[in-house]
């Protein structure tokens, strides 16, 4: 059974949503599901914008089969090689063999490493090339790193139109509510939106701010993104975090306080110092236990925060495994632009500290507080003092 949504009178949706999948690329939890978007428009020559998962594809030839009815299927312009949104191209060509696939030369290269056999239906596009199906003109657009090398968005001249690949994108099935205004994205969407860019389109900010800059010059009227809904209205609200977060600012002044522990201990340090930063008037802290919140959300709490305190207990005189790999992937993902304090905890030589400091210390543009809390074991109530000072020197950063 087709399922599909009128996005203008000759656009349509034809993606599906995938609420089996556990893991986005096999690593990100997606609790909420996933949509996998493709668009078609109906003009004198037909064209599909992108194909999707192989997961959905039945539900994807239906879609199609179902508007086109008796017409072919002229174009395909691929934005973006990632298999789940190109997986379908060879079945899109064995229903539809007159197609030709519009695309970069870099998209070209991988759709033959993948094994697609494309020969002989490729039209190669660059930056500002356009092309007419009828009463549509369409431009495309570089978007290099966004987040994959070859990918390029397309601009339709004629109804506005962004078919924008990854960037705009975010996690969570659609659940029949295709557009933004048919739901309420800042209190449903935002942090799934969030946990999307960080990890995915993250590390590569600059290349984000090129899109963005791109995007300023356009007259857009439908932001039409890979996954997740479909905007029609208040761009600025979401162009402008993508703007923050590219600029790896922080959303918000308040503390993220991962803790590390293994028997408690640590876990009630970072329990005392929360309370004394709320006691003090800083509300707005979140606490997170690193060995049972997921990499990916820890992440995206950092590019929410604008102070993050590591408290991390010394693993066999280095750092404990699960505050590693958080700080590895900070890095990796290119988080910046933030204030960390430090908490370190051991019985018989702590360490953390002195490892957690060092590896921060090639995060850019990165601010370090020096009275770090070193505990022995547990906290004691004479060493409540240092926790103040700690507490008062992450306000005092604020101002």
């Amino acid at each position: 059974m087709y399922c599909v949504r009128k996005i203008t009178e000759d656009l349509y949706w034809v993606g599906g949503n995938d609420r089996r999948l556990a893991l986005f690329e096999n690593i990100h939890p997606i609790p909420r599901g996933v949509s996998y978007n493709s668009y078609l428009l109906l003009d004198k020559e037909t064209v599909l914008f992108d194909t999707v998962d192989w997961s959905i594809c039945r539900q994807f030839i239906e879609n199609i089969k179902h508007l086109l009815g008796d017409k072919t299927l002229d174009y395909m312009v691929i934005n973006h090689v990632e298999p789940d949104h190109a997986a379908c191209i060879e079945e899109i060509i064995l229903r539809y063999p007159e197609v030709k696939i519009i695309c970069t030369p870099k998209a070209t290269m991988f759709m033959r490493q993948f094994g697609f056999d494309i020969d002989g239906r490729i039209i190669e596009v660059k930056e500002g090339n356009k092309m007419s199906f009828g009463e549509h003109e369409v431009m495309f657009v570089g978007a290099p790193m966004v987040h994959w090398p070859e990918a390029m968005v397309t601009y339709d001249l004629t109804n506005g139109a962004l078919f924008s690949a990854d960037a705009f994108g975010t996690f969570g099935s659609l659940d029949g509510k295709l557009f933004n205004d048919e739901v309420n994205f800042d209190r449903d969407w935002i942090d799934d939106a969030r946990r999307y860019y960080t990890n995915i389109v993250g590390k590569y900010g600059v290349h984000v701010q090129a899109l963005l800059k791109k995007a300023s010059n356009l007259d857009i009227k439908f932001i039409c993104p890979l996954h997740g809904p479909v905007w029609r209205n208040d761009f600025g609200y979401f162009l402008g975090k993508y703007d923050k977060w590219s600029r790896y600012e922080p959303e918000e002044k308040g503390v993220m306080i991962v803790y590390g522990t293994m028997y408690g201990n640590t876990e009630a340090a970072a329990n005392d110092l929360a309370t004394r930063l709320v006691e003090k008037g800083m509300k707005n802290v979140v606490m997170y236990d690193v060995s049972s919140t997921d990499v990916s959300d820890l992440i995206s709490e950092a590019f929410k925060y604008s102070h993050i305190v590591l408290a991390s207990v010394t693993y066999n005189l280095n750092l404990y495994p699960p505050m590693l790999n958080y700080i590895t992937d900070m890095k990796a993902l290119n988080v910046q632009n933030r204030t960390f304090a430090l908490v370190e905890n051991g019985t018989w030589a702590p360490q953390s500290g002195k490892i957690m400091r060092k590896l921060l210390e090639e995060l850019k543009n990165t601010t370090i507080l020096e009275n770090d809390v070193s505990l022995s074991s547990s906290m004691k109530e004479e060493e409540g003092t240092s926790m103040d000072d700690l507490a008062n020197n992450i306000i005092e950063s604020m101002k």
